[in-house]
């Protein structure tokens, strides 16, 4: 396939890239500004905002399949313009430029967040409608707005979304926000665990998965791209047991850091750094457990790893990168 993949340089992106590139496709990177996390690998680049329409449709020129993995992630309610602006209008330009630079099929990359919830006795799965506008955080409403938009596309673009959970793995060079999480978790700056938990998934297999729905899933398609939920306790035990450390022991009742989360946000942008729980993110982390990714296994062939292998691999690549010290083996 001739294909493009905006936000190529993001933890998504940089694995949807080396998938394509490994199957022998032809890679244009949609990037912002320099991406030294593409250097060494055999594609092409072009440098285009999602704010504009020109610019990506001079990016998209000559390419059949476009995978638009660009967003703007936070889980801050002040970011909420911006967020509408990237995730919402941005997307807007994609389907634009897409048409206009005649591409075949758009593969949209957006969140489980931006699916309905509720109830929460039975699996989320496919059949549920999008979040309502007035629900949700600002980033769940803006991937569900862009991706009614996406599957109202029509006028002969052919396209599929996707639906990944909450996605962790290798190449997290930024980090991403989760990424900090399993770091935090490592570096034993963590102390206490909150109550609750996500479904989370593979990035390796979000990326395959996308790349097969690109290739043969039928248009208007919609996957959820899960592995399996775990506590925010299997997952902080599962990290120190990587890096020889004991876990935290103290569980924060969900109610008490619910009622903490604002003074705690705001004490930790008052340092200069994002704040891994929000009011919304504890939100999440009691939401519905049943994450039912079976349409895409019986469809794509979906078959995620196991989310031990996932934190084994993550945390070693965090140790090669350098954010972690080399671990120490006993004889």
């Amino acid at each position: 396939m001739r294909c493009a993949v905006t936000g190529a340089s993001g933890h998504v992106g940089v694995h949807i890239v080396r998938t394509l590139i490994a199957r022998g496709d032809q890679v244009r990177a949609i990037v912002r500004g320099k991406a030294d996390v593409l250097d060494g690998l055999t594609l092409e680049t072009a440098t285009a905002d999602v704010g504009s329409v020109g610019a990506l449709r001079a990016g998209f020129a000559g390419r059949e399949v476009v995978f638009h993995t660009a967003a703007r992630i936070s889980i801050a309610r002040r970011d909420a313009a911006m967020v509408e602006a990237v995730n919402v209008q941005g997307t807007r330009n994609v389907l634009a430029a897409c048409r206009a630079a005649g591409v075949r099929r758009l593969v949209y990359f957006s969140s489980i967040e931006a699916i309905e919830s509720r109830p929460w006795d039975t699996p989320v799965d496919e059949d549920r409608p999008a979040v309502a506008p007035t629900e949700g955080s600002p980033y769940a409403v803006s991937k569900a707005s862009a991706e009614r938009e996406v599957l109202a596309a029509g006028n002969g673009l052919e396209v599929v979304v996707v639906n990944p959970t909450a996605i962790i793995g290798p190449l997290d060079y930024r980090p991403s926000l989760l990424g900090r999480a399993l770091l935090a978790f490592a570096r034993g700056r963590l102390p206490m665990i909150v109550d609750g938990g996500f479904d989370w998934v593979d990035v390796r297999d979000v990326a395959e998965a996308a790349v097969a729905a690109a290739e043969r899933a039928p248009a208007g398609r919609r996957y959820i791209l899960g592995g399996r939920w775990a506590s925010m306790a299997e997952l902080a035990l599962l990290v120190c047991a990587e890096v020889q450390k004991r876990p935290p022991r103290l569980k924060v009742p969900y109610l008490a850091a619910l009622a903490w989360a604002p003074i705690s946000s705001g004490l930790t942008r008052l340092f200069g750094n994002e704040p891994l729980f929000t009011t919304y993110s504890l939100k999440v982390l009691r939401g519905n457990r049943q994450v039912s990714h079976e349409k895409a296994a019986r469809e794509l062939g979906y078959r995620p790893r196991d989310l031990r292998e996932t934190i084994a691999d993550t945390i070693r690549w965090f140790r090669d990168l350098g954010s972690l010290p080399a671990a120490r083996f006993s004889g």
